[in-house]
């Protein structure tokens, strides 16, 4: 976005999760680049880790509350929180709530911090309203759209909003682009097989759209897929991030 200061726009809590900290931080180098380009002041607790959402998926309830009261001290004094993950941003806005349903004040903290959690494209577009980006990727691009994203948090049009507004994008659809990749977190350690079908059929998608590469905005299914493209033999389609598609290389612009 031109014309607008660094940080004029006030500050966005920036919640990296713990997948991107630990496996691929550039990613959340690239939001801090595409928030600071929107006029956002970008602040990283150092504290944060996990937002709870493997033991929430798999009943252990405690656990998840326990990581869940720890994220809500460390973001709720943010205007705004912003995560390069729709699974992650969807555990907070959707699910905390449910995880106090008989702890009335921890509830009302969690509902404040769900109002004002965003994932990344989804604040660029309806919060900070971007519409254009300082990235120069230059090729055909289809994206998938992550469960999580698409089904909790209604991110569909806005990742297509950016891509489409950077001149060396072609995106192209790709059959069934809304079909899951099969990773699910737990679920592709607890249902390998079903998975693995999920995820090839998912691959065939993305081959058969022609497309250089595939945008999604969930590392673990970018990992997934990535995965097994490579298993496949596919050694040519590019996989990545919505966020370092959109914001370039470190240092290509502001």
């Amino acid at each position: 976005m031109s014309g607008v200061a660094p940080g004029s726009r006030g500050e966005v809590g920036l919640f990296v999760t713990c997948l991107v900290d630990l496996m691929r931080p550039s990613i959340a180098f690239a939001a801090i680049r595409l928030l600071e380009s929107a006029g956002y002041t970008v602040v990283v607790p150092d504290s944060q880790t996990c937002c709870g959402q493997p033991g929430y998926n798999s009943g252990d309830s405690e656990a998840a509350r326990a990581l869940a009261r720890k994220l809500i001290a460390e973001f709720e004094s943010f205007p705004h929180v912003v995560a390069p993950s729709g699974s992650c941003a969807g555990t907070v806005k959707v699910h905390y709530a449910d995880l106090f349903a008989d702890e009335p004040a921890w509830r009302a903290r969690a509902e404040a911090l769900a109002a004002k959690t965003f994932e990344l494209t989804q604040f660029l577009t309806d919060v900070a309203g971007v519409s254009t980006v300082s990235g120069t990727f230059s090729g055909s691009v289809t994206y998938h759209d992550c469960c999580s994203g698409l089904r909790e948090l209604g991110v569909k049009a806005q990742p297509r909003a950016l891509l489409d507004s950077m001149p060396g994008v072609r995106r192209i659809e790709m059959r069934d682009c809304e079909e899951c990749c099969g990773f699910g977190g737990l679920f592709s350690v607890k249902y390998p097989d079903i998975s693995g079908a999920i995820v090839q059929r998912k691959c065939e998608s993305i081959r058969g759209s022609g497309a250089y590469a595939v945008a999604l905005g969930d590392l673990g299914c970018m990992m997934n897929i990535e995965g097994r493209l490579r298993r496949s033999g596919d050694e040519l389609t590019e996989v990545i991030h919505i966020a370092e598609l959109l914001a370039g290389p470190d240092g290509e612009g502001g």
